[in-house]
């Protein structure tokens, strides 16, 4: 196969243009959205694109509604020159990369809200934020209208929130959650890893490492969530730097609270390393 150039495309009219003629052709369109910063997770989810796809399109958009008052929207890092290298060379056809003002013009007022899932986990430290990604992300398939959205099990809410607002909202595609992408040491891929000093670096493996623990006293027959959590909370407190913000452990797919495991247990956790915020979780099929 002979190798396509891929394209840059600022403009909503154009790529809607573009996907609309590809799905004509009876092109399966494979969708990863971004928010830049790219790194082997995101990859992970082009690559598998670009396996099961025709077109394999990517948006690079540092969405403003889902970061609150006191996040890093304004330092979100951002390298547009790298993530375009990265992104041709896994493979990607087309990268939608539109400006604030074309995907929020003046007097934007439209908002899509999923309820009651997002009030947990990570919706209560962040009030606001899942509403403005399942407002961004009913923005981008209604865009780019793909056959599959490709999403990573990093952000487990974010997977179980907007495959409710596909199911719920009759949205036409499929959502895949592919396995979360770790560095060496277990520390799990996120853009914000960039934040941390030589020493938190270290430090935010107790992340990985609580959930390990989390896993082994499961396959040694311990069913007491309680128990598991408080065993999680003082394996990270050893480590200085660490604060915790939640260690949960609820049902995969409606984030219900287990106080039992049983089924499909999601133990998920968010931890402050210095001024970093790191989140983290691990699937358990029981």
């Amino acid at each position: 196969m002979h190798a396509k150039k891929m394209r840059l495309i600022r403009s909503i009219k154009e790529i809607r243009k573009l996907t609309a003629t590809l799905k004509q052709r009876g092109k399966r369109i494979g969708f990863v959205p971004t928010m830049g910063y790219l790194h082997a997770g995101h990859l992970s989810l082009a690559r598998r694109s670009k396996q099961e796809c025709d077109v394999t399109v990517m948006s690079i958009f540092v969405n403003p509604l889902q970061f609150g008052p006191k996040e890093d929207f304004k330092k979100y890092p951002r390298d547009l020159k790298k993530d375009l290298k990265t992104a041709k060379e896994a493979g990607v056809d087309y990268i939608l990369f539109p400006t604030d003002k074309q995907m929020y013009p003046q007097g934007y007022l439209t908002e899509v809200c999923v309820d009651k899932i997002t009030k947990t986990l990570c919706g209560a430290a962040r009030p606001g934020h899942f509403k403005g990604v399942t407002t961004v992300v009913a923005k981008l398939f209604n865009i780019v209208g793909p056959d599959i959205g490709y999403f990573g099990q990093k952000d487990a809410q974010q997977a179980v929130v907007i495959k409710r607002m596909v199911r719920d909202l009759n949205m036409p595609l499929k959502i895949k959650v592919l396995p979360i992408v770790r560095e060496s040491g277990g520390l799990a891929m996120s853009s914000r890893n960039r934040y941390l000093e030589r020493q938190e670096r270290q430090d935010a493996l107790i992340l990985y490492r609580a959930l390990q623990k989390a896993r082994d006293m499961v396959k040694r027959g311990e069913r007491n969530s309680r128990r598991i959590i408080v065993e999680m909370r003082k394996l990270i407190k050893k480590v200085d730097s660490a604060k915790i913000d939640y260690i949960r452990i609820v049902d995969a797919k409606d984030l219900s609270e287990k106080k039992k495991i049983s089924g499909r247990a999601l133990i998920a956790l968010a931890v402050f390393i210095g001024k970093v915020r790191l989140i983290d979780n691990l699937i358990l099929k029981v």
